[in-house]
């Protein structure tokens, strides 16, 4: 078989097959196939056909309130905005390092937010297709499907998220778009009340996110041809990591490995981001494409989230995970595992990861008293002065986040720059919607069941596209004017680079300026 699945020749003898929306995962998303008569794919994308600007009316806002509003782009991951925003703040306040109890009372909060999102994916947006099957009845393919056939299941998964939820609501105010961080520290201690609840709930938890890597790792063994080959591909993979090297989620240095599992970059900071990566945009969706400076935009793209943490780490520091960080690389046979399948069993780890240190920091005195701010008049009177600037990097559940914000000194923001984790994934979900589409679509006649197959490869990244429609340039167009008879009238696109055009003709455009 051979085809070009970026560009395709003569698109318009093509036939066109769309999954839009692509379901069970958060904003909106379509994949296009390209089809040509024998039913051989020609073309496969992914495109997120929803833009919000956040980069731009963020611009003008008073700093302070930014931490709150970023929030907004997302109601499965607000606290990693939250918090990324809150600490890329901490330096134009010059509140570095806040003090230990804010930094303890964030790192809670943040690993619920971790917790809670990976058991929602897990549970409730991919249990279906992974316990009933890629090409299972659609009608049961779904949370109350699981809750019928495999109660017990779904009841852990319920129960582990409203954990998570619990936590983030003891440490921000509310479960979702709290306000518990604030530029310099935070504004609220874990009561006593909530930090009984908490203490009461811990041991069950970790026995269930033990019970959920256990069916992680089973899906595995009973069907190792699928779970190893399915959208599989080779790839980078980017994550922080503590000075000695052991998974970081809250703060720490940018570590890159090659696909072979070689360090190309290690301990970058994380306000030498730019250093390390940069971005392009592509006409045909709304969502950026980062890569690695140093190879370019052709092989310089990877992966981020559970699947790159877990390996790009020399170790997880709590004992528990690392047992089971070391079983899953030991299934690698000396490589990286490179399966797209495998990003479940890494997100379960994870949560296992974070209930440990949850359960350490709700021994810890500091969260319930201490210090709540960093304070130093004289040195937040020396940052006062001209343009500030502060980068905010954190792990969110889906991957590497980064917050770049300047600040005037009216205390309005300047510039914003945000790379989400699903962006840092975005070439990498185009890949193995591509490699699905190699695997399972070519000369085939199509089916319900072979379209899930590729929101099965999206799904797996658990991607957030809301939080990932950000362009750079103009804001593309596509209008098409409808007659009063239902018929078109007109068709104009507006390309990303402000070019017009009308696709029948083929002609340029330039439009009436008023």
């Amino acid at each position: 078989m051979a085809f070009d699945l970026e560009t395709a020749a003569n698109p318009d003898t093509l036939r066109r097959v769309a999954i839009d929306p692509v379901s069970r995962v958060e904003g909106h998303g379509k994949v296009t196939l390209l089809l040509d008569e024998h039913n051989r794919v020609q073309q496969a994308r992914l495109h997120i056909v929803e833009f919000r600007g956040f980069e731009k009316f963020i611009e003008g806002r008073p700093y302070w309130e930014v931490p709150v509003m970023v929030q907004r782009l997302c109601g499965i991951c607000p606290v990693s905005h939250h918090l990324a925003a809150s600490k890329a703040f901490d330096r134009v306040v010059g509140a570095i390092p806040i003090t230990a109890s804010a930094e303890k009372i964030r790192r809670l909060m943040h690993y619920g937010q971790v917790m809670q999102s990976n058991a929602l994916h897990f549970f409730h947006l991919s249990s279906p297709d992974l316990l009933f099957g890629f090409d299972s009845e659609v009608n049961r393919r779904n949370i109350i499907g699981v809750a019928e056939q495999h109660p017990d299941i779904a009841r852990k998964g319920v129960l582990l998220r409203k954990f998570g939820q619990e936590v983030i609501r003891a440490t921000a105010g509310k479960r979702v778009h709290g306000t518990g961080s604030v530029p310099g520290g935070v504004n609220k201690h874990v009561s006593a009340a909530d930090h009984a609840l908490l203490k009461a709930d811990i041991g069950q938890m970790r026995d269930f996110a033990q019970d959920a890597v256990a069916i992680a790792k089973q899906l595995h063994a009973q069907n190792p041809a699928l779970y190893d080959h399915f959208g599989a591909f080779r790839s980078s993979m980017m994550s922080l990591v503590a000075p000695d090297g052991a998974l970081e989620l809250y703060d720490g240095d940018l570590r890159v490995r090659d696909a072979s599992g070689a360090i190309i970059n290690d301990h970058v900071p994380d306000q030498d981001y730019l250093d390390l990566i940069e971005e392009e945009v592509r006409p045909w969706t709304y969502m950026k494409f980062p890569y690695l400076r140093r190879l370019g935009p052709d092989t310089g793209w990877y992966r981020v989230g559970p699947l790159a943490r877990v390996q790009n780490c020399d170790h997880i520091p709590t004992p528990l995970a690392e047992r089971e960080r070391r079983e899953f690389v030991d299934w690698g046979r000396g490589e990286p595992v490179h399966a797209t399948l495998a990003y479940h069993w890494a997100r379960m780890i994870e949560v296992l990861h974070t209930i440990e240190v949850i359960a350490q920091l709700l021994d810890d005195p500091d969260i319930l008293h201490g210090e709540r701010m960093a304070g130093d008049p004289a040195r937040a009177q020396r940052h006062a002065q001209g343009e500030r600037e502060g980068i905010g990097v954190i792990e969110a559940p889906r991957g590497t986040l980064i917050h770049h914000y300047r600040v005037g000194d009216d205390d309005l923001v300047s510039m914003c720059n945000l790379i989400v984790s699903t962006t840092h994934n975005n070439q990498a979900m185009n890949e193995a919607v591509r490699s699905v589409a190699r695997q399972y679509f070519d000369g085939r006649a199509i089916t319900e069941g072979l379209l899930n197959h590729i929101e099965v490869a999206i799904r797996a990244y658990d991607p957030c596209l809301s939080c990932a429609t950000h362009a750079l340039g103009r804001m593309p167009l596509d209008v098409v004017l409808i007659g009063a008879d239902g018929a078109p009238r007109d068709h104009v696109l507006r390309s990303h680079a402000g070019d017009w055009s009308r696709p029948s003709s083929g002609a340029p455009v330039v439009p009436a300026v008023r």
